[in-house]
């Protein structure tokens, strides 16, 4: 073992096998698209602060969804890009161990926020008459420290299982970024806790989520369909249609990507799975919010003083 092992002081990201023309066509790309996530979010977290009208707890836990895409892919494209640029993609052992933590932080984060808003969004068309009381400000809170906890927390288990393992002399990643698995491969220790604890990971912040979120738009719907006003509907469909495609985004692409099928090269797969994951879903979200939701639109209009001409 001592002969295959090292003091691991930095890792090599091998990213995408491409040609160097490409490479740059694709830094030029992704830059663009980080700006944009950036901007976006940025964009609806001012539109938030600034008008009183999305004092609510909808946009409450809008804010902190944009703030985890701000964080989520700031802890990976800024080194992907780094990678496009460098042929050697070097990246520190310790900027390594925080970039698989904080991944996992944020992507756990997202998880329970998405089951939080669509719990508000149950309360607010199940249960009308009650939501200012069900959904105060104390509880909406209470759900937004409670999901970044969890994640946290959650992101410190597996921290704590990976800083043990020792690491062989082969530092190469095959990744664009430290992916808590492909890190895993490089231990030259036995990695059975690790992987099933990954597993299970995914498994309670994946489908469990989403399998909530299910049954809460279930009884949307029923709800919905029980309205006598065709103009009810629609403004109730209108409400839940931007989180109903940013569910279908993220958790989309994340249940394929960990507790999927694989055809044909599963390692590649994953690869672009989680490129769309951390760099694509940040960046359409904001967007969806704004095109799909007219009380946001209506705000960036008001913020701007453009007036309605009737």
């Amino acid at each position: 073992m001592g002969d295959n092992t090292t003091s691991v002081t930095e890792f090599i990201l091998l990213g995408f096998p491409l040609d160097t023309r490409i490479q740059t066509l694709l830094f030029g790309l992704f830059s663009l698209f980080y700006v944009l996530t950036l901007l976006g979010n940025g964009v609806i977290l001012g539109l938030i602060s600034l008008d009183s009208r999305l004092h609510t707890p909808m946009y409450f836990f809008l804010s902190h969804l944009a703030i985890v895409d701000m964080a989520y892919a700031c802890s990976t494209v800024p080194q992907m890009l780094l990678n496009l640029l460098s042929p050697a993609k070097p990246i520190s052992f310790a900027g390594c161990i925080t970039q698989t933590f904080l991944f996992l932080t944020f992507a756990a984060i997202e998880c329970l926020l998405l089951v939080v808003m669509s719990y508000d969004r149950y309360v607010a068309i199940c249960h009308p008459l009650r939501y200012s009381v069900i959904m105060s400000w104390r509880v909406c809170i209470m759900l937004v420290v409670t999901s970044w906890t969890i994640g946290v927390l959650l992101s410190l288990v597996h921290l704590v299982l990976l800083l043990p393992l020792p690491f062989c002399i082969a530092q190469k990643i095959d990744h664009f970024f430290c992916e808590i698995m492909a890190v895993l491969k490089l231990a030259c220790a036995d990695t059975h806790v690790n992987e099933i604890m990954v597993l299970t990971g995914s498994i309670s912040m994946l489908v469990g989520p989403f399998s909530s979120i299910i049954i809460s738009y279930m009884c949307i719907l029923c709800a919905i369909l029980r309205l006598q006003s065709g103009e009810g509907q629609r403004k109730a469909f209108s409400t839940c249609s931007s989180h109903l495609c940013v569910v279908g985004l993220f958790y989309g692409t994340a249940i394929i990507m960990y507790v999927g099928p694989r055809y044909g090269n599963p390692k590649e797969q994953k690869k672009y799975l989680l490129l769309f994951h951390s760099l694509f879903n940040p960046m359409l979200n904001p967007l969806i919010y704004t095109l799909k939701n007219s009380e946001v639109k209506n705000a960036m209009k008001r913020v701007l003083g453009i007036k309605r001409v009737l």
